[in-house]
């Protein structure tokens, strides 16, 4: 079996002192899995990812990467701080947030230039990474210019511009039209099949079976209600009530809710 690429061991996190956001959360992800991080809005998962990714710092417990601890200390050495950052991408719900040089071009140049690739190898990137996500024509516009649909290519595209191991998404179809949910879900399947270690945070259900074969389920009181293979979770319906997915007028089936939903 392989050893896990990142392990948290009783992690718990507040953003105010003994309101936790996330409590005593022990979880192993190994390389190659797709895994969805369900659960209602303020359950904690958008938080854990950010955890996940060194954005944030655990209030008790432990985070693992690539077999090395992860602390704010050891984000302060260049070597493996470099490392961390190259082999890890987080897709912000708000790509506003995420977005901030004056062309596409150079939005896309950012990440490998720090990586410290040549001008050279960086442009062949750029090609490489515009024509793989379908946004050649948008390299020399300004970013803010763009649609929404628009701005989440191109930060998907910034983050891959460095080839990281694992991909993070915090609620990466909010706001999108149906097309480019579509686009994107079909995208975040085939790189999982090329490889990539796929984790994505979301509340929509209609798009977890094809993205995900792992689920992980919040409760509302930021603690893990379950954790395995997507189908059977998803069909549990009592589960999807507990944790406030869907409410006791609904008739959620995952094949209806994609027709409905577009994908």
């Amino acid at each position: 079996m392989q050893a896990p690429i990142l392990e948290l061991s009783h992690l718990s996190y507040a953003y105010i002192q003994h309101e936790n956001v996330l409590s005593d959360i022990s979880l192993s992800f190994f390389p190659g899995e797709s895994v969805v991080i369900l659960g209602a809005n303020g359950c904690g998962k958008s938080t854990l990812l950010k955890i996940l990714s060194g954005l944030l710092h655990p209030a008790s417990g432990t985070l693992i990467a690539f077999s090395r601890e992860v602390t704010e200390k050891s984000l302060q050495e260049r070597t493996f701080l470099s490392e961390f950052r190259q082999r890890i991408g987080f897709i912000f719900q708000n790509s506003d947030a995420q977005l901030f040089s004056a062309t596409v071009r150079d939005e896309l140049a950012f990440a490998p230039l720090q990586a410290g690739l040549s001008p050279e190898v960086t442009s062949e990137r750029i090609q490489d990474i515009a024509e793989l996500i379908g946004i050649t024509h948008l390299l020399d516009r300004p970013p803010y210019h763009l649609s929404g649909g628009e701005k989440k290519k191109v930060a998907l595209a910034s983050v891959l511009s460095v080839n990281p191991d694992i991909l993070f998404l915090d609620e990466p179809t909010n706001g999108l039209d149906p097309r480019t949910q579509y686009w994107l879900v079909e995208f975040l399947s085939a790189l999982h099949s090329s490889g990539k270690t796929v984790i994505t945070a979301t509340h929509d259900l209609s798009i977890v079976e094809d993205i995900a074969e792992r689920v992980i389920i919040f409760r509302e009181d930021h603690t893990i209600a379950a954790d395995g293979a997507c189908l059977p979770l998803l069909s549990d319906r009592q589960l999807l009530l507990d944790v406030n997915l869907i409410h006791t007028r609904s008739h959620f089936h995952v094949g209806a809710a994609r027709q409905h939903s577009g994908l």
